[in-house]
């Protein structure tokens, strides 16, 4: 087991990762804020969803998911669909348009994470991938396994943890994420 000063560091680092997510977001299109950038993400990795399952996997509450989902929908990126199982219900449903922002937004954060870690070797950036999959995996956060459901005892961990824009993931809701 790791030292207390060894864990005190990594609560250092941790936070200090807000640079990173920060610098993510800077790339992001003015149209594209970081909450649309992670529904995107979300329906490109997970597929068709209810509301209720993307606030889940978002770690937000229901009111900050409709403001999200109504931006990316007046912009034609998402169709909300009757979910036939319950017509009082939508189905999320990526665009065309959607998946070219996706796709865009992909491109953009390849790029960035490519020029940032361009001194790093093929086996530290996988190693990297690694060690914060099993982080987040320590966490409970859902989104690191798509089979599997977020308990509700892991949002507040996930909204902790969750990047605001896109993060290498999936990131937390990155763009670059919805490709594994």
């Amino acid at each position: 087991m790791a030292e207390q000063a060894q864990y005190e560091e990594l609560a250092r680092q941790l936070s200090a990762v807000g640079a990173v997510k920060r610098d993510m977001g800077r790339i992001l299109p003015a149209d594209c804020p970081a909450g649309s950038a992670a529904v995107l993400t979300l329906l490109g990795r997970h597929g068709d969803m209810r509301m209720s399952k993307l606030a889940e996997l978002l770690a937000v509450d229901m009111s900050v998911t409709s403001r999200h989902v109504a931006h990316v929908a007046a912009r034609g990126w998402i169709e909300r669909l009757p979910d036939p199982a319950d017509k009082r219900s939508r189905i999320l449903h990526l665009t065309p348009a959607g998946l070219d922002r996706l796709d865009d937004l992909s491109r953009r954060t390849t790029r960035l994470l490519a020029d940032r870690l361009s001194d790093w070797s093929d086996d530290e950036v996988g190693q990297l991938i690694r060690l914060m999959t099993r982080l987040r995996d320590s966490f409970g956060d859902c989104r690191s396994h798509p089979a599997r459901a977020c308990a509700a005892t892991a949002a507040p961990v996930a909204a902790t943890a969750r990047a605001a824009a896109p993060v290498a993931e999936e990131t937390t809701r990155t763009p670059a994420s919805t490709r594994k």
